[in-house]
């Protein structure tokens, strides 16, 4: 099998030649490894290409993910002035703002901007666009998606894999961009004191979101992540899980579903309280499934309850196994994982969370020689 057949078995509940591998890489793990300049890397669509597929190259995966999208072919226009800063750089943009670059991390906005709008009272569903010319990265942290090129960089690795390994592209979830309109606080509070209209600015969001997702289904892409980081139970009750994250994140899934695109959600720490219903959203599949103690999901656990009908992709802890572990607790660790991984229908070898910056190259090294062998 290639790497790409070899994916979609797993990811369609088939029976794949061994167990395929793939991780999520964080920006700062591109950047140690590869050495790209963080401004080109988060900004020239080129650069970011060039990183992801030198480290799926260096570490043999059978997958790719494209987290980012929309990447202007203008984009130095929009500096003003970079400035070094120690080990980084900062950036002035052409509006004032200021983004300090770090060697070994995600951009930071030197001034966290307030909420978009403090207050959900009064505010209107209505003025938000069809389609989000952003994405929702972090906090305070938006990447633009450019409107004449908000695909470029997703054709070209496609065109770049041609049949070898699995293309895989990201939407965010609509509760993200809820809480980077109203911030954390006001977005919690939000859910509390006036669901009816929450749920009407989610219903919005979903239905731009949806929109991205079927772009990228339409480009051919062999699997669609959805971000859903704060669905967790550190953030939201199992309840309001159902209520306010649940009908959405099921609206893109059915609104890719004529394409035939697998899709999965990601959603980090404790979900152990509501697999199954992140299984009613109709996926095909579930990341990162973190386990103790960054969250609260052992393997075999998720694979008696949800490993019937869902693919799963996980669960090597990426903190204490892969960044601080030895090189033997990293092979024990990945053993117990593909044994518990081959109850499962679908299985795809992978850190929980994505691969820590600091993290051993040679630990991920070992990821595919031992599912290999593990036949």
């Amino acid at each position: 099998m290639t790497s790409k057949q070899r994916m979609a078995a797993a990811m369609r509940l088939g029976r794949p030649d061994r167990t395929p591998v793939m991780c999520q890489m964080s920006i700062g793990h591109i950047l140690l490894q590869t050495g790209i300049p963080p401004v080109e890397l988060w900004l020239c669509r080129e650069r970011f290409e060039e990183g992801l597929l030198t480290l799926r190259r260096k570490y043999a995966f059978d997958g790719i993910l494209v987290s980012l999208h929309g990447h202007s072919p203008e984009w130095e226009r929009t500096i003003m002035k970079r400035l070094p800063d120690g080990e980084g750089e900062t950036v002035t943009w052409v509006d004032g703002r200021r983004t300090r670059f770090l060697p070994n991390d995600l951009p930071m906005p030197l001034l966290t901007e307030p909420p978009r709008f403090p207050l959900i009272s009064g505010f209107d569903p209505g003025i938000i666009p069809d389609r989000p010319d952003f994405i929702p990265v972090s906090q305070g942290l938006r990447f633009p998606i450019d409107p004449g090129h908000p695909y470029d960089v997703l054709k070209s690795v496609l065109a770049r894999a041609g049949g070898e390994f699995s293309v895989h592209g990201e939407v965010t979830s609509p509760f993200d961009y809820f809480l980077d309109l109203f911030g954390f606080a006001g977005g919690f509070l939000a859910l509390v004191e006036e669901p009816e209209r929450s749920e009407d600015i989610l219903g919005r969001f979903a239905g731009g979101v949806a929109r991205i997702a079927r772009d990228q289904a339409a480009l051919g892409v062999d699997a669609l992540k959805i971000s859903s980081p704060y669905a967790g139970a550190g953030f939201i009750s199992p309840g309001h899980y159902r209520r306010f994250v649940l009908p959405f994140e099921k609206e893109i899934v059915e609104a890719v579903r004529p394409f035939g695109v697998p899709v999965y959600t990601h959603t980090c720490g404790a979900i152990g309280d509501r697999l199954e219903m992140m299984a009613q959203a109709g996926g095909a599949g579930l990341e990162c499934l973190d386990p103790p103690p960054l969250g609260n999901v052992e393997l075999e656990t998720a694979v008696s309850r949800v490993g019937d009908r869902l693919f799963i992709k996980g669960n090597i802890d990426p903190v204490g196994t892969m960044l601080l572990g030895s090189s033997g607790g990293v092979a024990a660790d990945v053993r117990r994982r593909l044994e518990a991984g081959r109850s499962a229908r679908g299985f795809i070898l992978s850190t929980a969370c994505s691969i820590a910056p600091r993290t051993p190259p040679a630990h991920v090294e070992m990821l595919v020689p031992l599912a290999e062998a593990a036949g």
